[in-house]
């Protein structure tokens, strides 16, 4: 994976990093799953990502795609559109001073840099559009 790339990078051949990683996983030092569970977990969660992104980051960092698929589908939240639509409101405050349509736009093009597919992406914008427009009457009403 990565440690295997970086390996060969700095110029190591490639039967002496076969050997090396096969040592270091024989004694647990080297776990390539473990590897792509926490790097999914950062992706979802710690950077808000969504499926597509979590799966390319994986790709990307050399895990091979049946386990990177596997892996983010394990530790992908129940239910992605409410995670995009967390993430949107969390985005949609930046844009406060912005008229609706550009904040709409604005989040939504977040959200599919994000790896949210664009039904979900469109669909979590929209919501948090509209809920941030509620909280703002409610804020408005007389006392």
């Amino acid at each position: 994976m990565e440690l295997s790339r970086r390996l060969l990078g700095a110029g190591y051949t490639e039967e002496e990093v076969t050997a090396a990683l096969d040592d270091l996983e024989a004694v647990g030092l080297v776990d390539d799953e473990q590897f792509a569970r926490e790097l999914a977990a950062h992706e979802l969660r710690g950077r808000g990502s969504g499926r597509r992104l979590a799966i390319s980051s994986l790709r990307r960092a050399g895990v091979n795609a049946e386990v990177a698929e596997r892996v983010v589908d394990e530790a992908a939240p129940a239910d992605e559109e409410d995670r995009a639509e967390e993430v949107a409101r969390a985005r949609l405050r930046r844009f406060s001073g912005l008229d609706e349509a550009s904040a709409y736009r604005r989040v939504l093009s977040y959200l599919l840099r994000r790896g949210y597919e664009g039904t979900v992406a469109r669909s979590a914008a929209q919501r948090a559009l509209s809920a941030a427009s509620s909280e703002a009457e409610i804020e408005t009403l007389p006392g």
